[in-house]
């Protein structure tokens, strides 16, 4: 087993190498309101907004659409420049009343995915607002279903009854976007960050790339239906480790190797082979509300991680970084959902 303390990972920063340099990758950020009166757990507050797109501009990131952004990353085509990709899920009033205008005065385009079904309700755009969106072209509207439900297979649920469910909020909203505004983006975010294989499967079979809610940047290993994207809500964007996660590289681990998001065990294991250019003595790993935890390493470079104790929360993380120099850091997320846990 390695155990990770703070003066092995300075040390660890200290002695990064060329060899383990990275090429830039494409960093997406996840909101949903901007606002200071708003719900904290999913608010960006006014200030720190500004704050952080600040700091967007004064690293000199390119702040890209997301969709030509995510399929260059995926294609190895960034070159040297790390770029930036900004979304915001649920179309909350906020983000065309406070954010919009912020982000037209840098210049920087932006996403919205949309759960059609909220549209004109109290908190949430309206149809004329979002017309408004479509007809600027630094603006994606793009899929967040019709409902905003789970859209994870439920343990009482058959799969014919999860698979029409699923299709009819998929391509119910995709219609709709159609109809109203005239769109039809093959990006989708999944409710909640919620994702498992077979719903990937169906995001795939539609041509479509799938965003989650888990962090780390987007690479030419990363996988186009379980894409992560920093959350940037006041818990996680502030200041002080913004510039970390705006430089961050992807780890370069071949997605198709990572597990199911649905876990099976609990706590779950997730396995990994990392590069031959990496040591594993230099990889440190974290899970949700227990800290850095140990991990096994077998023939120098497969990794095997099981935290100490069970989790009781319906979504969780596993988070490893490893540095890739000038204190910047590779980053892999794996999102787990615990069905046994209840819905939001």
């Amino acid at each position: 087993m390695i155990r990770k303390s703070g003066l092995s990972v300075f040390v660890s920063v200290l002695l990064t190498t060329a060899a383990t340099q990275a090429s830039a990758d494409l960093v997406a950020l996840q909101y949903h309101h901007v606002s200071d009166s708003t719900p904290s757990s999913t608010s960006t507050g006014v200030a720190l907004f500004e704050d952080q797109l600040d700091l967007i501009e004064e690293l000199g990131l390119d702040v890209v659409p997301l969709q030509s952004g995510t399929t260059d990353a995926l294609d190895g085509k960034l070159g040297d420049k790390q770029q930036i990709a900004i979304t915001f899920d649920d179309a909350y009033e906020s983000v065309y009343t406070t954010a919009a205008p912020m982000l037209a005065e840098k210049g920087y385009p932006f996403t919205v995915f949309v759960n059609t079904d909220a549209v004109g309700k109290k908190g949430y755009m309206t149809w004329a607002e979002l017309e408004e969106f479509r007809n600027n072209e630094n603006i994606t509207i793009a899929n967040h279903s019709t409902d905003h439900a789970h859209m994870v297979r439920r343990p009482d649920e058959s799969h014919d009854s999860w698979k029409n469910r699923v299709t009819e909020s998929l391509d119910g909203a995709q219609e709709v976007l159609d109809q109203r505004l005239g769109v039809q983006v093959p990006m989708f975010a999944y409710p909640y960050g919620e994702f498992s294989e077979e719903l990937e499967q169906m995001l795939q079979d539609r041509g479509w790339l799938g965003y989650g809610q888990q962090s780390g940047a987007i690479g030419e290993d990363s996988h186009n239906t379980r894409l992560p994207r920093f959350p940037m809500a006041n818990a996680y964007g502030q200041i002080k480790t913004l510039q970390t996660k705006l430089t961050s590289r992807a780890l370069p681990v071949d997605a198709e190797q990572l597990p199911d998001g649905v876990m099976e065990e609990n706590p779950p294991t997730l396995s990994f082979t990392l590069p031959e250019s990496m040591d594993a003595n230099r990889l440190t790993c974290f899970a949700s509300g227990q800290g850095a935890v140990e991990f096994e390493v077998n023939n120098q470079r497969d990794i095997s991680l099981t935290p100490p104790a069970e989790f009781n929360s319906r979504r969780f993380r596993y988070n490893c970084t490893y540095p890739a120099g000038k204190g910047t850091f590779y980053w892999l997320s794996q999102q787990w959902v615990d069905l046994s846990q209840p819905e939001d």
